[in-house]
């Protein structure tokens, strides 16, 4: 059965001329019918360039939400329409606008992990794996970063120059690995990496031999001689790792599951397909400012630094 709703699928992808976007930490199986898999930079990318005008987004709502400001002109459809993102709300609009007022000079960046009213409210948007590359390129020395703590605090570690105001948000499923967990999984995998998300805080990233994006991880435990490694991020990961390396080995520290992540079934997909799961509608005027966030990502992320 699940052979033939795959198939139904790739037919109506194909009848709808439909482009089919998966995150990393997406299921197995939709990260298997997927056209594109990748972190969150990588896949606003190809919703922003791909010359589909139907894209179905297996990932959670501020992915959907980019995908759309990116272009307003194509339809974009969240399969699992109630994914929401913990992290991205604890970042209120309101409650950022007061903190504005306080720190008035500070460049203000938010993680892509964030709704788009915040992101309407920033100077840039970022991603795990381009926010280095940004900040970089950001003059400004006090930077006002949200929604999460630990993401902002390690990027900080790079820029001892720069004061970070850092909002206090966090991912519930990284935050959840301790570093009990990491010192145990090592005890069972003596002298293997451990490669980690910078979403995990400071103790458990003390802890690992790399820190990255989920793409980032990957192309370390690709390129990386050894043959086994300790993940210390979603376990969705696993099946790219598996696909790319399937000579090695890869451990967890416990489940590490992001629920929200796992609401998008194959079924979701095929409704959505069929039209029957709503659109992406956003706010045009919200839209448009948190646009300019969003390009900013992209130019930022992309330029030659030249001496800042």
């Amino acid at each position: 059965m699940r052979d033939i709703l795959k198939e139904n699928i790739l037919k109506l992808k194909k009848e709808k001329n439909a482009i089919i976007l998966a995150h990393l930490y997406e299921p197995d199986e939709i990260q298997e019918i997927a056209d594109y898999v990748g972190d969150s930079y990588y896949l606003s990318k190809i919703a922003r360039d791909c010359k589909e005008e139907l894209i179905i987004f297996c990932g959670v709502k501020f992915m959907g939400e980019s995908a759309k400001i990116l272009s307003p002109q194509k339809t974009v459809i969240l399969p699992a329409a109630n994914a929401g993102c913990p992290m991205a709300d604890m970042a209120d609009a309101e409650d950022l606008k007061e903190m504005i007022k306080d720190y008035p000079d500070a460049f203000k960046v938010c993680y892509i992990n964030s709704s788009y009213e915040v992101k309407a409210l920033c100077d840039v948007s970022v991603t795990s794996s381009s926010a280095l590359d940004i900040i970089k390129n950001v003059p400004n020395k006090q930077i006002l970063f949200l929604p999460d703590r630990n993401l902002g605090s390690y990027i900080a570690e790079f820029f001892p120059d720069k004061e970070f105001i850092l909002w206090q948000g966090f991912c519930p499923t990284h935050e959840r690995i301790s570093t009990e967990d990491i010192i145990n999984a090592k005890a069972k995998h003596p002298n293997v990496k451990v490669l980690g998300h910078p979403e995990c805080n400071k103790d458990v990233r003390d802890l690992c031999d790399y820190i990255g994006s989920t793409s980032g991880i990957i192309n370390f435990a690709t390129n990386c001689e050894d043959n086994e490694f300790i993940i210390a991020t979603e376990e969705g990961i696993l099946y790219e790792l598996n696909k790319r390396n399937p000579n090695k080995k890869f451990y967890f520290p416990g489940p590490i599951i992001c629920p929200n992540m796992k609401k998008t079934s194959l079924e979701n997909v095929y409704d959505a397909l069929c039209g029957k799961v709503e659109e992406v509608i956003l706010d045009e005027d919200i839209s448009k400012k948190a646009l300019v966030s969003l390009e900013n990502m992209h130019k930022l992320g992309e330029m030659v630094v030249c001496g800042n």
